[in-house]
């Protein structure tokens, strides 16, 4: 792991609607040594393509944003080679949210009233490779991810759901009845927490569960 130092800052992209967050973190990050801000965007869409220009090792990046939430933004940030570490920043502490977040690969969880050295701390832990959750949460979301594992066949049907067929194609192709099928599905909706085909196959795919080809 790369040390970071006076002579060689972590750098941080801000990626927050909101311009008075935006100017308040820039204040602080550019007063703290070892830190070096080397952007401030106010969308996705805006982060995406700094990344694409500019070497970050750390995104701070806002989770409720219009056009393209943090959550939209994530998956894509942590396919870059190399990926910056992402510390989300939020005004809510909802369990759901931060259940998420870690799931589509963020390093932390900061709310946006944290002082100024849980905001170093937590810049400091992600950019090592940490992790930095709020206390208490990290072990329920160890727990959510273990119910979350699925079988080989359940796999198998999920990408099959995936690519678009029915269950009528799925048993035939499994060699199996619908019956079945429809209990596998039944299991994949409750582990993936997802209320409908759809949103099972969308919520793999950001846990990285499974990968669809174009």
């Amino acid at each position: 792991m790369e040390k970071h130092s006076e002579q060689n800052p972590i750098r941080i992209l801000i990626v927050d609607d909101h311009p008075i967050v935006r100017t308040g973190l820039a204040t602080l990050l550019k007063a703290e040594s070892g830190f070096r801000l080397v952007g401030s965007v106010d969308g996705g869409e805006e982060a995406l393509a700094f990344l694409g220009q500019h070497p970050v090792d750390v995104v701070l990046l806002d989770l409720r944003m219009p056009k393209m939430s943090g959550l939209d933004v994530l998956p894509a940030i942590r396919k870059l080679h190399p990926a910056p570490y992402v510390l989300i920043l939020s005004s809510f502490d909802y369990e759901e949210d931060i259940y998420r977040a870690a799931k589509a690969g963020a390093s932390g969880y900061l709310m946006k009233d944290a002082n100024r050295l849980q905001i170093v701390e937590a810049i400091r832990t992600v950019a090592c490779g940490k992790l930095h959750f709020p206390k208490g949460i990290a072990a329920r979301i160890q727990e959510r991810a273990g119910r979350i594992g699925l079988s080989p066949r359940e796999k198998d049907v999920l990408q099959m759901i995936a690519k678009g067929l029915t269950n009528k194609e799925i048993a035939r192709v499994l060699s199996i009845s619908q019956f079945t099928v429809r209990n596998h599905i039944n299991h994949l909706l409750e582990k993936l927490e997802a209320t409908d085909r759809t949103e099972a196959v969308s919520v793999a795919m950001q846990q990285g569960v499974i990968e669809v080809s174009p």
